[in-house]
């Protein structure tokens, strides 16, 4: 089956590191030959640490501070993906007072609502990202980049959403993208040397969802993105895509141990365990379905039905609804599958809960890549002012 060079040779990927990223993340990203995609000064310094090279990283966000643009700047970050006039502005002011010349895309929100969750949507145009291609503002902040000598526009981005299972509203994306590309051109002269699509493509969290292969998927979006602009005669771009989740989604599974087991005669049997909504928030946020297994049970019958709960105080945290498994006890591990996306990485330390170790598999080998939290480290910058300090018990007692 052909690949995505195959059809689009000068192509990119970037793996979108607010899906899960960690040091070593940053040195697996870097030894399979991707690019980094970043979205906050925590996760650039993250890559920086591990050392991945800075001009190889795209720094997203529709909010940077000037401190991490700064950071961005000082460490000479290979492309920062600008989301509105503000920032822009800002940009080049900070570019002036640092006298250096970054290398510019203009994130564009195309106008496309994306069938998926919506909190997932994002190119739509009611939407806190990008520069609207609708309202003019994408064209506006075009204009301001190309007239200012501090910064250098090397093309355009896009994302429409996430969790997204078929291809057609990615080409809907391009029609837009490459119509305002044309008319860039027409009214500047302007060619983009970059065109960066984003991610957003979807995996199976259960059997009831079925996206499109992402071999397909990529395939079709660098063969439509090559058809359209070629038909236009616009000299083709670098194309850019940005996957997270279809790449470390599917490889992470969460074992948990059971605790608590209750049973309501006539409505329902709960099954505790020792996480939840602090390390698993999307069935929360999302209304996501989960699947899982009692690992140490695999090869007995599924005669139970149980409904898995986190340990959170909260009536909402519920991890799998109605699950069949095998007879559950205290202590088993229940294992959660496609829980590698948007877990640790959106995880909390709500209800002061520590979040679980990482361990990295292969070959046969398990490895330890984020120790697990403890109860000293959560409270570790925690103050109390002297006012506040209790006294010893000694002390209450002498009084």
């Amino acid at each position: 089956m052909e690949s995505l060079q195959d059809v689009y040779p000068d192509a990119e990927v970037v793996y979108a590191g607010k899906a899960f990223l960690t040091k070593a993340m940053c040195c697996l990203v870097y030894q399979e030959g991707l690019g980094l995609d970043v979205v906050s000064g925590g996760e650039l310094y993250t890559a920086l640490e591990a050392g991945f090279p800075a001009e190889r990283i795209y720094f997203h966000g529709n909010n940077k501070s000037r401190a991490e643009l700064m950071m961005a700047l000082r460490h000479g970050v290979g492309q920062i993906v600008v989301d509105g006039l503000m920032e822009l502005e800002t940009l080049i002011q900070l570019a002036i007072e640092t006298r250096t010349r970054p290398r510019v895309l203009l994130r564009l929100r195309p106008g496309i609502e994306a069938q998926t969750h919506t909190y997932d949507q994002t190119g739509q145009e009611d939407s806190k990202f990008g520069l609207g291609v609708g309202d003019g503002s994408a064209l506006e902040a075009v204009k301001m980049a190309l007239a200012s000598p501090q910064i250098k526009l090397v093309g355009f981005h896009s994302h429409i959403g996430s969790q997204i299972f078929a291809v057609a509203p990615f080409k809907a994306a391009i029609e837009v993208l490459a119509t305002f590309m044309v008319e860039v051109q027409a009214q500047t002269g302007y060619v983009a040397p970059i065109l960066d699509l984003g991610g957003g493509f979807g995996i199976a969290y259960n059997k009831s969802e079925e996206p499109e292969p992402l071999r397909k998927i990529v395939r079709e979006i660098g063969h439509h993105t090559r058809v359209r602009l070629t038909a236009l005669q616009y000299p083709l771009p670098k194309l850019v895509l940005e996957p997270g989740r279809s790449i470390v989604g599917d490889a992470g599974t969460t074992l948990y141990t059971v605790g608590n087991i209750k049973t309501i005669p006539g409505v329902r049997t709960y099954l505790s365990v020792d996480g939840g909504m602090a390390d698993n928030p999307r069935v929360a946020i999302y209304q996501a379905v989960y699947e899982g297994v009692l690992a140490n049970k695999m090869n007995e019958p599924l005669t139970e039905v149980v409904t898995v709960t986190g340990k959170c105080c909260e009536s909402g945290d519920m991890l799998i609804w109605d699950l069949p498994i095998a007879p559950p006890a205290p202590g088993d591990l229940l294992a959660v599958f496609g829980t590698g996306a948007y877990n640790y990485s959106m995880a909390s330390n709500y209800n002061r809960l520590p979040r679980p170790a990482m361990v990295l598999v292969a070959n046969g080998e398990a490895e330890l890549i984020v120790a697990r939290e403890t109860y000293a480290q959560i409270v570790q910058n925690d103050l109390v002012p002297a006012r506040l300090r209790l006294k010893a018990p000694e002390e209450r007692i002498a009084k």
